[in-house]
């Protein structure tokens, strides 16, 4: 499984590499590689999102029981349900690499961000669908902008926090 995982991210990196020239003056490697991940997690996100409530959906409300969800709700969840292992996985193995955190509190914490990015997504996409009559689509976009800065902040600092070298002091 190890060799996999090592296959895997070296296919990535051959890929993201390629065009990191073009980003150089602007980010770090590390910046770059999760918004090319993050990137490419969020446009598959974006195209589960529209085909859920388009055509699986069929914009119409879900009853469960005495409870219903409206088709824009859930078609964020079914989304998520699909892109939370593959963004783990990228975060993991592609990008937040030498985390001194084992495994499953890297998940946890992982976990711990993205139930905190749905509960704004939710919030986002309530104002901005039912308050401010978006269209659903759009309103996700926009939706996903804001949270993606939370996002990057919060899994380099809190899921996949890497010890930093301790300081020589200097006298002078």
């Amino acid at each position: 499984m190890k060799r996999v995982h090592h296959t895997v991210r070296k296919s990535i990196f051959k890929v993201l590499d390629v065009f990191y020239p073009l980003f150089r003056k602007w980010m770090p490697l590390q910046t770059y590689h999760y918004a090319a991940c993050g990137g490419g997690n969020t446009l598959l996100s974006l195209f589960l999102y529209f085909i859920s409530y388009n055509f699986i959906l069929k914009k119409q409300i879900i009853h469960f029981g005495s409870i219903a969800v409206s088709p824009h709700v859930m078609a964020l969840f079914i989304s998520s349900l699909i892109t939370l292992p593959i963004g783990f996985y990228l975060s993991m193995f592609v990008v937040f690499q030498g985390s001194y955190l084992r495994r499953r509190i890297q998940f946890f914490r992982y976990f711990l961000v993205v139930v905190a990015c749905l509960i704004l997504n939710y919030i986002f996409l309530k104002i901005f669908v039912e308050v401010l009559g978006w269209y659903p689509t759009l309103a996700q976009m926009v939706n996903t902008c804001i949270v993606v800065c939370f996002s990057y902040l919060s899994q380099r600092h809190f899921s996949f926090k890497v010890q930093k070298a301790p300081s020589i002091a200097v006298k002078s």
